[in-house]
């Protein structure tokens, strides 16, 4: 019910978790909401919810030194939580970020930045890498590399509802059998934690970072995600054909497989040069024009 006054309590928040396993909602999106709800009742620090709080988090967010975009999926995860709550009447609006035309060059992983990473690792976490990367899957989906679907050269893959097949090219196939054969594998999953349960994505993430400092490849560019991208304009670059990446991804929408092919800064400047709409000229001021103090 709405206007329900509402503590966000440990509770309450592992009922989100519940629900949110409840609706099929991915392993990397249920750890997005969970770990921006924490961050909203850490703010809230035992208030009760409210539409004045929820608009002092959002500047207090921007004030913290957050970017546009990382202030606004913070609130889009906060809206799921605050629907959840039956407090929609909380939801703020996400600030307004201008459509970027090119991706930052500080934020792209190019492809011989990924060799230093492989050079860097170990036999076990090369393997890793080149499994994620040679397919574009998410992070998530690892736990959907078994030894079974290598050996049939596709991977069946179930996220957000939907099941896609996965092709594995012959380099990859061959690599991870030869993998599987020398650990010991003979059936089910091929990266496991110390656990026995699937890989976490924080272990990927942790190992990649600590292949950035070793490699010298900036940090700021490592991350299990833009494997994914840099699979994503590989592909593109070879065929063209953005409905395919799209379907070869997994999304629903091809203006999410966009923004995975914008072009860098760099590149986007060069595109600009090439227009030759500036003459290759000195600036001289016209004569007898002098400048003014």
């Amino acid at each position: 019910m709405e206007n329900t006054t509402i503590i966000l309590t440990g509770e309450i928040i592992s009922a989100f978790a519940f629900d949110l396993e409840a609706k099929h909602r991915s392993v990397c999106t249920r750890e997005k909401y969970l770990h921006d709800a924490k961050m909203f009742a850490k703010f809230l620090a035992g208030r009760a919810v409210s539409p004045e709080l929820a608009l002092e988090y959002r500047e207090a967010l921007i004030a913290a030194g957050y970017s546009l975009s990382s202030v606004g999926t913070m609130l889009a995860s906060m809206s799921v939580l605050l629907k959840f709550l039956g407090r929609s009447d909380c939801r703020v609006e996400r600030p307004r970020v201008q459509k970027q035309t090119f991706r930052p060059d500080e934020k792209e992983l190019t492809k011989k930045e990924y060799f230093k990473l492989l050079k860097a690792a170990e036999p076990r976490e090369r393997v890793l890498l080149e499994a994620i990367c040679s397919t574009g899957i998410r992070i998530s989906e690892l736990q959907y590399f078994t030894v079974e679907g290598v050996k049939r050269g596709a991977l069946s893959v179930t996220c957000k509802g939907k099941t896609r097949s996965i092709l594995l090219s012959g380099r990859t196939r061959n690599l991870l059998l030869q993998f599987a054969k020398k650990t010991g594998i003979t059936s089910g999953l091929l990266f496991l934690g110390r656990n026995g349960q699937p890989i976490h994505r924080g272990t990927v993430w942790a190992m990649m970072k600590r292949l950035a400092r070793k490699s010298k490849v900036p940090e700021s560019k490592v991350f299990p995600h833009n494997l994914r991208k840099l699979f994503a304009r590989m592909f593109y670059e070879m065929n063209r054909d953005i409905a395919k990446l799209a379907d070869v991804l997994g999304h629903s929408s091809i203006n999410t497989t966009r923004i995975y092919i914008m072009t860098t800064g760099a590149e986007h400047r060069a595109i600009l040069d090439k227009l030759d709409l500036v003459p290759d000229t000195e600036y001289r001021p016209a004569p007898g024009r002098r400048r003014t103090a």
